[in-house]
């Protein structure tokens, strides 16, 4: 994979200088305590993140998360969360409503970028930022669109999916990886098995064809990722996954649009268009979506 030179920065609605503020303005690395309240300022925008994800987020490239300071007091945040040599992707793009305007998102991404090197970077934008990502050398590849619904009672799972267990750890990131842009097994380890996760794992003649996790968060429940070769498999797991639910909660899966597919596996289940987002990459774009990504992990994330 080439590598790119020094990435250009962007240009924002937050560059004017923070003019009549004597403030002494910081950016560090984040703590894991740090960053629950970067969390709640997600919440606030309506991104509705899961229950314990910030736990699972921040071991993955505890170098990777920081948050401005204006006097001590946190007011900017942004991640670039190092997978692989080559792949990085940045999240949490925040600045606190009330210090919008004075460039402290400007000076928290310039102080934090530079952690990417020469990666590719991958983030999710949402539509009113798409031009500021494209000024900083951001280019589109594809539209995620957030499917929410109710799918009441699901048929029972198929006996080719299993709950996730330790034996299934090595297998399941080795299949990860052709889904994903890099290894990422010590996050897996945790995703897979954190408090109120469920993951399933589909098997055909014991080797995996697929898997899914689903967990809380702060409205219903949200599927990521969902992997899989084949429909049939997409479909046992999403049943598994959802089989233990009421009939009025609610679920989240963030699908890749050009997947007609998954999308009318989400309508056949009661889940309908809600939003999207739009994938873009500064660097050399990754392997192209081959299929088997019916949901992905995070948008914060990847």
């Amino acid at each position: 994979m080439k590598h790119l030179g020094r990435l250009p920065q962007p240009r924002t609605a937050d560059e004017a200088p923070a003019t009549g503020d004597p403030g002494a303005f910081t950016v560090t690395p984040a703590t894991l305590d740090d960053w629950h309240l970067v969390g709640e300022w997600a919440a606030a925008e309506g991104w509705n993140p899961g229950t314990g994800d910030l736990a699972c987020f921040h071991p993955t490239d505890p170098a990777g998360f920081f948050i401005g300071r204006l006097d001590g007091r946190p007011v900017s945040a942004v991640s670039v969360v190092t997978y692989s040599p080559d792949y990085a992707f940045l999240g949490y793009y925040l600045v606190h409503p009330d210090h919008r305007g004075q460039g402290r998102g400007l000076a928290t991404w310039r102080a934090a970028f530079p952690h990417a090197g020469t990666r590719t970077v991958g983030l999710d934008a949402v539509p009113a930022q798409q031009a500021t990502y494209a000024r900083a050398g951001f280019g589109p590849a594809y539209t995620t669109v957030r499917h929410r619904g109710r799918p009441g009672t699901t048929t029972p799972p198929a006996a080719a999916v299993a709950p996730v267990t330790a034996a299934h750890l090595d297998a399941v990131a080795a299949y990860d990886s052709q889904c994903f842009p890099a290894e990422r097994r010590a996050f897996l380890a945790r995703w897979l098995t954190a408090p109120g996760h469920t993951a399933y794992v589909h098997l055909e003649d014991g080797r995996v064809t697929g898997y899914g996790v689903i967990r809380p968060s702060l409205d219903g429940r949200r599927i990521g990722p969902l992997f899989a070769d084949a429909p049939q498999g997409a479909e046992a797991l999403f049943d598994a996954l959802t089989a233990g639910l009421g009939p009025d909660e609610e679920v989240f899966m963030d699908i890749p649009e050009p997947h007609g597919t998954a999308t009318a596996l989400a309508a056949s289940r009661g889940l309908a268009a809600d939003s999207h987002t739009i994938r873009m990459y500064a660097g050399p774009v990754p392997p192209a979506l081959d299929g088997r990504t019916y949901g992905v992990t995070s948008l914060e994330l990847g």
